[in-house]
């Protein structure tokens, strides 16, 4: 039997130095992946935009982003290297981005994900995202729909209730680097 260390997460802001790292994760989850120049655009726009990277030891393996727009706080990408998958850095950077969705002053968190993806649809919905819609041929690369999914009133203490019940049940331990917090 193997015993294993817990896991030590390291979060922090996603920087110039982390896209190497990123788009390899980027290509390995992504039919179409972001390039060099959208990530780059994106890590500009430091008023209407967050974006983060988990780290195992010297390793990016994860990160996530969201965009602002006035009381909504849209994910615009997650993603979690599949050879780290079912170790909970997902649920990790999703806690990240709904703090500072929250910090930022957003009410609401949406996102869309694939209809074949099942395991992230249950995984936002333990953070309170539900079903709204569907997007016919959003991932056009597949000719796949998105389910578009909403988390509402996300500034109620019974949200915030609800991020620190799913932080406590995270095993290891999660350290913020470079954050306000």
């Amino acid at each position: 039997m193997t015993v294993t260390e817990p896991l030590v997460v390291h979060i922090q802001a996603m920087r110039r130095r982390h896209l190497r790292a990123v788009l390899r994760i980027e290509g390995r989850v992504y039919p179409r992946p972001w390039s060099h120049s959208l990530f780059l655009s994106e890590l500009a726009l430091r008023g209407s935009r967050a974006y983060f990277v988990a780290r195992v030891g010297r390793d990016v393996v994860g990160y996530g982003g969201i965009m602002l727009t006035g009381e909504d706080a849209h994910i615009t990408t997650i993603a979690v290297d599949p050879a780290r998958h079912r170790q909970r850095i997902g649920t990790r950077l999703l806690l990240v981005l709904a703090r500072e969705a929250q910090a930022r002053g957003a009410r609401n968190l949406t996102l869309e994900v694939r209809l074949s993806n099942h395991g992230a649809q249950e995984l936002y919905r333990r953070f309170g995202f539900r079903p709204v819609g569907v997007r016919q041929n959003y991932y056009q690369e597949t000719n796949e729909d998105a389910l578009v999914m909403w988390a509402h009133e996300i500034d109620r203490p019974d949200y915030a209730a609800l991020l620190a019940a799913l932080e406590r049940n995270i095993p290891g331990e999660t350290r913020f680097e470079d954050r306000r917090r």
